[in-house]
């Protein structure tokens, strides 16, 4: 079980973020977690407190800043208003500089709205070591991938009607060109595979849970942040 705290953002302002610690002690790598657009709720901060059980130190900034909410208008509403490269370059940005102050390597992994501030902050935080977007991607057009030095990952859903597989074609195609380290995988899913509480009374029909996929993409996962934060 992690507990809330506060950090400075680069600006100075203070934000509170949920920090797990690895129940062996002091880690030398560190991991970004960024929520969905359901806000930080329990099912992210398991999220974290999973990566913290395989020894690593993760906080996730409170980007809603205390809201979270299981309606679909709602969240739709909370990410609606959420200043994205605030978000990226001052809240995550702010989460990853603590985490440096603690750990040698930090990483980063989002899902759905998560992910796509994982591809933006992978753009725009050199200090990031390592990068791995769930589902999520912002407008290509306002994601310089020429500024992604960091190694990435990505798992995508090819029945996805929210982040189309297409544009997920069309940012390999970019990344290629610009000569970024990444692995992308694709799994016939819908979206939201790896979120346990993706099926459920208030969630979209278009979101559904996969085990079987979410145990690949997480071993997936894990062994890529073993590779470029530990070893």
């Amino acid at each position: 079980m992690g507990t809330m705290i506060e950090f400075k953002r680069p600006d100075g302002q203070t934000l509170q973020g949920y920090l797990a610690e690895p129940a062996a002690g002091p880690s030398t790598a560190a991991i970004v977690v960024i929520q969905e657009w359901w806000g930080l709720n329990g099912q992210i901060r398991g999220v974290a407190d999973r990566l913290a059980q395989a020894g690593y130190l993760v906080l996730v900034p409170d980007l809603y800043r205390g809201q979270s909410t299981v309606e679909q208008e709602e969240a739709s509403h909370l990410m609606n208003g959420l200043d994205f490269a605030d978000a990226s370059n001052e809240d995550i940005r702010g989460a990853i500089q603590f985490l440096k102050s603690r750990s040698a390597k930090v990483g980063c992994v989002g899902f759905c709205m998560g992910g796509a501030l994982t591809l933006l902050t992978a753009a725009n935080n050199p200090d990031l070591d390592a990068a791995v977007t769930f589902y999520g991607f912002p407008p290509l057009d306002y994601l310089d991938v020429a500024n992604i030095a960091t190694p990435l990952q990505g798992h995508w859903a090819t029945q996805d009607p929210h982040f189309d597989i297409n544009v997920v074609d069309e940012l390999e195609k970019r990344l290629v060109d610009a000569g970024t380290a990444f692995k992308f995988y694709r799994y016939l899913a819908l979206h939201g595979f790896a979120n346990e509480d993706a099926t459920g009374p208030n969630r979209l029909p278009t979101t559904q849970y996969d085990p079987i996929w979410a145990q690949q993409a997480w071993d997936r996962t894990l062994t890529f942040f073993g590779r470029h934060l530990v070893a």
